[in-house]
This record gives C-alpha cells, sequence and structure tokens, in this order.
C-alpha cells in the first residue's frame, strides 16, 4: 500500500472508530485545561481528573491559585508525579498570568511556551483544544503510532509532529491527533500491538514479517 493510500485509510478507518473527539482532560474554562494538561505529563488522564476537582474547588483561576501556598498545591496534585515541580510551576505560572496577561491564558506559542512548566506539547494541546487553533500534539501514542504506519522516520516528537502536519490536511489536525491517540490506547497498545496486529497496523503494511521497532 502506497503512503497515499494509507494515509487515507487511517483518516476514514478513524472517523468511523471515532466520529465524536471529547476532551479526555475535564475542565470548565481554558485555565483550567492548562493546568490539567501541565499535570498529565508522565500521568494518565484518568488519575489527572481525579485530583482535579480537588484542586479547582480550591482554586481554578489565576486569581485564586496564586493565593495558594505550593505546599497546599503539592498535596493536592502530588498522584500525578512530579509534584514538586508541577506544583511550583503551577503556582509561578498562576502569578505570571496575574501580572503579565490580565489573568487570562495567552493564544499564541510563544507566550505560552514562556510559561513555567509550559512546554510544546502542552501549549499545542491547549492552543488546539483549548482555542481552536490548527496544532498536531505528538504524545507517546501518536509517536508510536506514526512510526508503525510509516508516516514518519521517528527520530523525535519534534519531528514527528512536522511530518504529520506535512501529511494530513490541517483543517483536520485536531480532530485527528486526539482520534490517533484514542485508537493507540485503545487498539493500538504499546504492548497490545507490536505493528502486526491492530486493524490499521494489519492493512498498511500486510506483508510485514518482524515487530516494528519504534524510537522514543
Amino acid at each position: 500500500m502506497k503512503k497515499i493510500e494509507r494515509v487515507l485509510f487511517i483518516m476514514e478507518h478513524l472517523e468511523q472508530l471515532y466520529p465524536d473527539t471529547p476532551i479526555p482532560l475535564n475542565h470548565n474554562n481554558i485555565y483550567e485545561l492548562l493546568i490539567a494538561v501541565l499535570l498529565s505529563a508522565q500521568c494518565t488522564d484518568e488519575r489527572v481528573n481525579k485530583v482535579t476537582p480537588k484542586l479547582f474547588k480550591l482554586a481554578n483561576t489565576p486569581q485564586d491559585m496564586q493565593k495558594l501556598k505550593t505546599k497546599n498545591i503539592y498535596d493536592i496534585v502530588r498522584p500525578c508525579g512530579l509534584a514538586p515541580k508541577k506544583s511550583l510551576a503551577i503556582s509561578n505560572l498562576s502569578k505570571i498570568l496575574v501580572e503579565k496577561y490580565n489573568s487570562k491564558v495567552p493564544q499564541n506559542f510563544q507566550d505560552l511556551e514562556s510559561l513555567p512548566g509550559v512546554g510544546h506539547k502542552t501549549a499545542s494541546v491547549v492552543m488546539s483544544q483549548g482555542f481552536g487553533h490548527p496544532a498536531f500534539p505528538v504524545d507517546t501514542h501518536i509517536h508510536r503510532l506514526a512510526q508503525r504506519w510509516g508516516l514518519t522516520k521517528g527520530q523525535n516528537v519534534s519531528q514527528t509532529e512536522r511530518d504529520l502536519k506535512s501529511i494530513f490536511p490541517e483543517r483536520l489536525w485536531n480532530k485527528l491527533h486526539l482520534q490517533i491517540i484514542f485508537y493507540g490506547r485503545e487498539f493500538c497498545t504499546a504492548r497490545g500491538c507490536n505493528g502486526m496486529v491492530c486493524e490499521i497496523c494489519r492493512t498498511c503494511f500486510p506483508k510485514r514479517k518482524k515487530p516494528k521497532r519504534v524510537k522514543k
């Protein structure tokens, strides 16, 4: 199957499986989404969704969050892992939002990525899922699947993002990145599929005889 044929099949198959793409992280405003995405680094969305209600009950705006002691934030977000760094980042970025951005989350990559604890992937999620701007956040699921599906050489997530953006229509980026994540969690898992098990892998590479090794 040629690359263009794989791309078309992948888009059609994912659309059939996931016509709706609800945002995995529960939130009620853009600020809550930013904090939830920050907490999701090296942590499952399910665990984040168990932690954030307690945190947001105390503070769900930058103004209220900056008033909390970092230790109080730490005690709540500890189950998410990397709690010392995450709690400090949440406290500091909240202060910056109040002082520099009139308590609003900025709508551009440069300002978002300048905030403590906010890297390109986190900024991409906020831009796409929060503001609706075209972006293609690449997490471990997408990085793994893009390699298995022959869509990237997979040297790093930055290269994978560039490759996927060049392959898929911009109007589909925001939905596709969620569809790929859902598929990676359900069918093409890290251990459950080696590039020869799930329907997309089998359809795109029917002659593949050896497991596909992926670069992390």
